[in-house]
């Protein structure tokens, strides 16, 4: 039974978020009004663009089409000026250990996320290596909770989705994964991510051991 690991990218590999939130606060305050960093938390896991109709709808703005995709477009300008610099020191605690004992054993490793620039994230913090499949914003047509991303990240690894592994800081992910008949693994508050089949606060609490035991199992 071949396995897969799965990983999404922002809040899981990296800490992008915070980059997501200046980019989207920046634009809210063109637009006239705040957007706070508890209203940023509705954006987990949710594409860019549900990300701008969510910003419109809490800010009671209306926008043409042209003007929607302008602002689609300012927001990732901004956004790709914030992670211009990024590099390893980007990287959340203890992911390289855990993307080093899947290489070290020969498990294939993908990502499953709904950013549009996780490769050059990747490439800039130094990890592009470790992975065998990228799937990304690029790539599907629908939005977690909806589990085409990790579908089609297991098609690419040659695993079945029983066999497959998530890891997720969002609750549309962590149902994407269920839906997909994946093992999900929360990385976050688990009162949030209850719904996870397993739950860690960050990596630093992931044991090879349990990496291991996910391998056998």
């Amino acid at each position: 039974m071949k396995k897969g690991f799965i990983f999404d990218l922002d809040g899981v590999i990296v800490d992008t978020a915070k980059y997501h939130y200046l980019a989207w606060k920046k634009l809210a305050n063109t637009l006239g009004f705040e957007f706070t960093k508890e209203q940023n938390e509705l954006f987990k896991g949710v594409s860019r663009k549900r990300c701008l109709e969510i910003l419109l709808e809490i800010g009671n703005r209306e926008a043409t089409q042209k003007e929607f995709d302008t602002w689609m477009i300012e927001k990732n300008i901004d956004y790709l000026e914030y992670i211009e610099n990024m590099d390893a020191s980007e990287i959340l605690p203890d992911v390289p250990k855990v993307l080093q004992y899947l290489k070290e054993n020969k498990i294939p490793i993908a990502l499953g996320s709904a950013s549009k620039n996780a490769k050059p994230i990747l490439e800039k913090v130094g990890l592009f290596h470790y992975f065998d499949a990228i799937v990304d914003g690029n790539n599907v047509t629908k939005a977690k909770p909806d589990p085409e991303v990790f579908l089609l990240a297991a098609k690419q690894l040659g695993a079945d989705a029983k066999n497959c592994i998530v890891f997720e800081d969002a609750v549309a992910g962590i149902e994407a994964a269920n839906v997909a008949n994946m093992i999900s693994i929360g990385i976050g508050d688990k009162n949030v991510l209850s719904k996870a089949q397993f739950n860690f606060k960050d990596f630093t609490e992931i044991s090879t051991e349990f990496i291991q035991k996910l391998i056998e199992k």
